[in-house]
């Protein structure tokens, strides 16, 4: 395979730190060359909160990738998430200029930079401005305007924005590891690249990565996202609910979650029984394991309550392909139920 392009990737997370280097042939295709996968330390909600944990969390990360890939990194893409992430749509209209009255590049960059010159608040900057689609002439639904006669171009942006003050301190992070930033990008739309379908988009779908500080939350219609969102509840929200429901540690929360959780109540038996050490006693108890269950179902189904209100306020009846689930909250059983 000739080598084109090698691509670095680093997701931080609220959870973990992943570091992912990919060889792109010439033909488009990747290949993993290495990754690193670490426990994070220093973000809450997906926001940096302690700059030198941080740090330590991505330059180990990136370390582990290097040694398994034998690729020396030095940039990289980097995810940016957190309830701070915002988006709006807006548009924009030109007059065609030239004397032919056909729509060129020009025409098209200028009807960006007008929607792209909507109000967004002091604190934010912007991540992508994604094209949505064109009117010419008020024809809607043209994709490519490029050589249409037109007296008049309209577009609508679809805009991603970030705390500035979250993106300095993630930057610094990365910066702080060794690594420049080649782009920062929105979470949610990172994880749709990467298990959406052109026709999902193009049908209308929406993705939710569930972490466990956050939902990332994107929605696409005509081939091209319209809503993005972060919710503030992930899978840690349900393993502190077992913990102090069951009087146990975090990580005993965490590990029967997964070991013996599920959403699906109709799934469980009646007699079915787990054990859990209890904080404070030296013997454990045996408790029946619908007891947990409910617990996480509980939350399970406030955590869909809330996102199913997002997705409302965005546009749900735009979306026939459904949603799809992905990020280490949507392995918890019964989730897909």
């Amino acid at each position: 395979m000739e080598r084109e392009a090698v691509l670095v990737g680093i997701d931080v997370g609220t959870s973990k730190v992943c570091t992912l280097i990919g060889e792109v042939s010439r033909d488009g295709r990747m290949t993993v060359m290495g990754h690193g996968t670490v426990v994070s330390s220093g973000l809450k909600k997906g926001v940096v909160v302690n700059i030198d944990q941080t740090v330590r969390s991505i330059a180990e990360s990136v370390e582990r990738a290097e040694r398994l890939s034998g690729w020396k990194i030095d940039r990289a893409f980097v995810s940016v998430g957190g309830q701070h992430v915002e988006s709006l749509n807006s548009p924009g209209q030109v007059a065609v200029s030239g004397p032919r009255k056909e729509v060129t590049r020009e025409d098209v960059n200028r009807a960006v930079e007008v929607a792209r010159a909507v109000s967004i608040p002091s604190n934010q900057v912007v991540l992508h401005v994604e094209r949505r689609g064109f009117k010419v002439d008020g024809q809607e639904g043209v994709k490519d305007p490029l050589g249409m006669s037109a007296l008049r171009l309209e577009v609508e942006v679809h805009i991603v924005s970030a705390a500035a003050t979250a993106v300095q301190n993630l930057s610094k992070c990365v910066n702080a590891a060794g690594v420049k930033i080649d782009e920062l990008v929105a979470s949610a739309l990172a994880s749709a690249d990467a298990v959406l379908s052109e026709t999902e988009k193009d049908l209308g779908v929406a993705v939710a990565d569930i972490g466990a500080g956050t939902i990332d939350l994107a929605m696409f219609a005509d081939g091209s996202p319209f809503r993005t969102a972060v919710l503030p509840i992930g899978g840690n929200n349900v393993t502190n609910d077992v913990a102090l429901g069951l009087k146990t540690s975090l990580q005993v929360a965490d590990e029967l979650k997964m070991s013996h959780g599920t959403c699906n109540l109709a799934a469980i038996e009646d007699d079915e029984e787990i054990s859990v050490s209890v904080l404070g006693e030296d013997a454990g108890r045996t408790l029946q394991r619908r007891e947990l269950c409910e617990i996480i179902e509980a939350r399970m189904r406030e955590t869909f309550e809330l996102m199913r209100g997002e997705m409302a306020r965005g546009g749900a009846g735009m979306l026939p392909a459904g949603i799809i689930l992905t990020g280490g909250g949507a392995q918890l059983g019964g989730t897909a139920e």
